[in-house]
């Protein structure tokens, strides 16, 4: 074997690789490979220069093998690849906004169906208001109570007094304290 010859295939370029170099230049390959085309061209090349098959310095095939692991590791990810490719791309004019209008339509809110789970609280919630409402009305109607009860503290009502023998009272209306207002009590007095 030569001195400048790798052990792998063909003679390698000596010297450090320029600066300015992308990751598809490295490999050998145009923008618009595909991920078998990539597979291909990084096996080979990593023959050519893995620090155990070829005759350059270590220090140098080291760095140069590091430099194409790191190339195919970001091209061979979809996601590396657009954002690595994203940055050589000239950035596209951004259009004029208009100021304070909307462009696009608003979008509509959906409606989803109720699970099963929501379905199952809504009808125990109306199970326990049925069954507290019946509870009530039962236990009312067990004690006896009425139906239509006045609070205490409900003012009196006017009535009508019928002159009473001796007085001249003739149309004339007073309030009459409903039972349960204490003398002195009356909220409207």
């Amino acid at each position: 074997m030569a001195g400048g010859e790798p052990k792998g295939t063909g003679p390698v370029q000596t010297g450090p690789p320029p600066p300015g170099q992308t990751h598809y230049e490295l490999l050998q390959l145009p923008t618009t490979a595909t991920v078998e085309e990539l597979r291909r061209a990084f096996r080979t090349l990593s023959k050519r220069y893995h620090p155990d098959t070829t005759s350059l310095p270590a220090a140098e095939a080291e760095e140069r093998f590091r430099r194409l692991k790191e190339a195919y590791g970001t091209l061979a990810d979809p996601l590396q690849r657009q954002a690595y490719d994203a940055r050589f791309r000239p950035a596209a004019p951004r259009p004029p906004v208009p100021f304070l209008r909307r462009t696009e339509p608003k979008p509509l809110p959906v409606r989803r169906a109720l699970s099963g789970g929501e379905w199952f609280a809504l009808v125990l919630l109306a199970l326990a208001l049925v069954a507290s409402l019946a509870l009530g009305v039962g236990m009312a109607w067990v004690r006896g109570a009425e139906w239509v009860h006045q609070p205490s503290w409900w003012p009196g009502e006017a009535v009508e007094l019928e002159p009473v023998a001796g007085e001249a009272v003739a149309g004339a209306v007073q309030t009459v304290p409903r039972p349960g207002l204490a003398a002195g009590n009356d909220p409207t007095a």
